[in-house]
């Protein structure tokens, strides 16, 4: 890794994981607690899990933004556009002045928004697939690269994934676009995408295949193309039609989840402190270890 002085404001340059990428870090004016070093490392850390998850850093440069909001002793916002100022992908990340090195270590904003570089812009009322997509990849990505736990990855995934469950009076996720639709819901369709997948391959293959054959097709933030080309994409890689299937359906009507059933499936249950208990006797206990097992 090389920090240069951009000229006024300080520049960094990370080169990461294989090479090919590079992610340009500025420093907008204001004071952090943490050193520059510091936010280069976490910037580098999310950048690692998430091209460790694609094989490569979904696009070949990144700027990231970082600017300290004043006083604040735990903010960490983040919001990423594609196609800006010459670069394929603009993070912007408000972070607060007391943020602590600690705060940082356990962070998955950073990972969150990099996981959008990984998928085209789409429609409005496709959102959901972008917020979606990222709450579902982040936790396994950092897993993947051990900055979290397998339990830390399901726990989340158990005690948050009913929130994407449809309420009454809700419609697709193309026209429900509340919060837990829009994040929740979105996950819940990656993880039912990719159990799905690795039940019709025999685990041969899994939801990562197809967003790694999206990224390999040149399907980064920056382009605009119609969701249907990445589903598209996404099934061939895996020889299947699940995507395009499943999007045929919940786009357009809900479609609630037995996720009592699920859970039970993958030999996932509460244990204590908010965490979990793996059975590795369940059906699909080996679907879930493919999913989320650290490098």
């Amino acid at each position: 890794m090389v920090i240069e002085d951009g000229g006024g404001a300080d520049r960094c340059f990370a080169e990461l994981w294989r090479g090919g990428a590079t992610i340009q870090v500025d420093f907008a004016a204001g004071d952090l607690d943490l050193s520059q070093a510091d936010v280069v490392s976490w910037i580098h850390a999310s950048a690692h899990s998430v091209a460790v998850f694609y094989g490569r850093f979904p696009v070949a440069r990144a700027r990231v933004v970082i600017e300290p909001i004043a006083g604040d002793s735990d903010s960490i916002h983040g919001t990423t556009w594609g196609g800006v100022g010459g670069f394929p992908a603009v993070t912007r990340v408000r972070l607060g002045q007391h943020v602590t090195k600690d705060a940082l270590k356990d962070d998955w904003v950073m990972t969150h928004e990099f996981v959008h570089t990984a998928l085209p812009d789409l429609p409005d009322d496709q959102h959901w697939m972008e917020e979606g997509l990222a709450t579902y990849v982040e936790p396994i990505a950092r897993a993947g690269t051990g900055r979290l736990t397998e339990e830390r990855v399901w726990a989340e995934f158990l005690h948050e994934m009913h929130n994407g469950e449809p309420e009454r009076g809700d419609r697709g996720l193309n026209e429900t676009q509340t919060w837990g639709r829009t994040y929740w819901g979105g996950a819940m369709f990656c993880l039912m995408a990719d159990v799905s997948i690795r039940r019709e391959t025999n685990d041969r293959k899994g939801l990562k295949d197809a967003l790694r054959a999206v990224v390999a097709s040149g399907g980064g933030i920056d382009k605009d193309w119609p969701l249907s080309r990445v589903l598209q994409i996404g099934d061939r890689a895996t020889g299947t039609s699940v995507l395009t299937d499943m999007y045929a359906k919940w786009s357009e009507r809900p479609v609630p989840v037995d996720l009592v059933a699920l859970w039970k499936e993958l030999g996932v249950s509460a244990g204590p402190n908010n965490g979990v208990v793996f059975d590795a006797k369940a059906p699909l206990a080996a679907v879930r270890q493919s999913i989320s097992a650290s490098r």
